[in-house]
């Protein structure tokens, strides 16, 4: 089970990733007129904040705050360079060691990641832009 929760966090990191390197660096400043959201570089900088912190959870054991290094989330190099150290932090973390209080955290950093998903697809869709092939793929959008 902790091969399939580090895999599909992997997954969810690269589909990420895979939308951003997709998308035109103009794009990242987009959001949903007369909604309450924010852009889809506020999404970013959220994702990263929240790997960042949950991943530094993971590692120590419990919650130590959120808090984001991503200073420039509509430069679209700074937040694919953002999106994939915090990949590659995962992928040298020893799932088969945590506990269930680390596993736990895990678990909700997929689900915030998935979250986002959710509502990047919105802003995909809201805006008339297109989505890359994983994601034709996995969300069948």
């Amino acid at each position: 089970m902790l091969d399939q929760l580090k895999s599909n966090l992997d997954r969810a990191f690269q589909l990420t990733c895979d939308l951003v390197a997709h998308l035109d660096e103009a794009s990242l400043g987009a959001d949903l007129p007369n909604l309450p959201s924010n852009r889809i570089s506020g999404q970013l900088w959220c994702i990263v904040g929240a790997r960042e912190s949950y991943i530094k959870a993971i590692e120590t054991g419990g919650w130590r705050g959120f808090s984001c290094s991503l200073q420039t989330p509509r430069v679209k190099h700074a937040a694919l360079a953002a999106l994939k150290e915090t990949q590659e932090r995962l992928a040298q973390m020893d799932f088969m060691s945590l506990n269930d209080t680390q596993v736990s955290l895990a678990f909700d950093l997929l689900e915030h990641e998935t979250q986002h998903h959710g509502q990047l697809i919105r802003f995909v869709y809201g805006n008339g832009l297109t989505f890359p092939a994983s994601w034709n793929k996995r969300y069948t959008v």
